[in-house]
């Protein structure tokens, strides 16, 4: 019988297979801290991003609802210009044929003027030919002085400086007086001093802003049926127009005098206008 030989082999794990194991597992979990980090990183950054980008659409939608807002806001402007454009030119129209009436009638004013002065001295000749007593001349001197003074009144009316509309403008107190006699406007003297203070005038309201004295200009502001307009730099005996509601004819203001914080004038309203006339402040001779 054959000797049979067991051999019994003992096998060992080297020394360095535990420490590479154990590196490979602290690597491995680095690189899993690491992966995981990145991940948060990541998902912060999305995050970020994707706020900003709801806050730029929410800016983008505020812009653009603002945008609208304003372009509403310039369609009714412009709505209202044209508006306002129509109505200026409808009165712009009225106010040309005012305009050609009032030339004619004092065309046809003055005509008659001097046919009355010419029938008049032929009338005084006649009469100082036939009539010689004393009393017969002083009649007729009375005559002529009446005469004279309604004529000077027609000239001084027809001296009178008009304006685009037609309506007469009083320089002083003395014209102002001439056109208060015709009876067809009411006239309210003023007198104004200091800056910033409202003064009632009549159916409107007036303040003085600044007085260039040298220049005889001056700035106020009107308010008219609560509605505030300003006037810069109006030049003396130029008349500012403006209209009440309901009605046709314009009213006037008219600056005669500016002095240092200081202006007077006067306010000029149609009768035929409807709204009642009160003065704060009326100003005599």
């Amino acid at each position: 019988m054959a000797d049979e030989y067991v051999v019994q082999e003992n096998r060992t794990s080297p020394a360095w297979q535990l420490p590479a194991i154990v590196l490979l597992a602290l690597i491995a979990l680095g690189a899993l801290g690491f992966a995981w980090s990145n991940s948060s990183k990541l998902d912060a950054t999305k995050q970020a991003v994707a706020d900003q980008m709801k806050t730029a659409q929410q800016t983008y939608q505020q812009d653009i609802s603002g945008l609208k807002d304003r372009l509403a806001a310039d369609e009714k402007s412009n709505t209202d210009l044209q508006g306002d454009l129509k109505v200026v030119t409808d009165k712009l129209k009225i106010t040309q044929g005012q305009l050609k009436k009032a030339r004619k009638d004092a065309e046809d004013q003055n005509a008659q003027t001097t046919e009355m002065v010419k029938t008049l001295d032929s009338s005084v000749h006649t009469e100082l030919a036939t009539k010689a007593t004393n009393d017969d001349v002083k009649t007729v001197d009375t005559r002529v002085t009446t005469v004279s003074t309604d004529l000077d009144k027609t000239k001084n009316d027809l001296n009178m400086a008009r304006s685009e509309l037609g309506t007469l403008i009083a320089r002083n107190h003395d014209e102002i007086d001439v056109l208060r006699r015709q009876g067809e406007r009411e006239y309210i003297e003023f007198t104004i001093t200091g800056k910033n203070q409202p003064q009632k005038v009549g159916n409107t309201t007036i303040e003085l802003k600044g007085v260039n004295d040298k220049k005889n200009r001056s700035n106020i502001v009107y308010t008219v049926e609560d509605k505030k307009y300003e006037a810069k730099n109006a030049n003396i005996n130029a008349p500012i127009f403006f209209y009440q509601s309901g009605t046709h004819l314009p009213e006037e203001i008219v600056i005669n005098k500016v002095g240092k914080n200081t202006i007077s004038g006067y306010l000029s309203v149609p009768k035929a206008n409807s709204q009642p006339v009160t003065a704060a402040t009326k100003s005599g001779r």
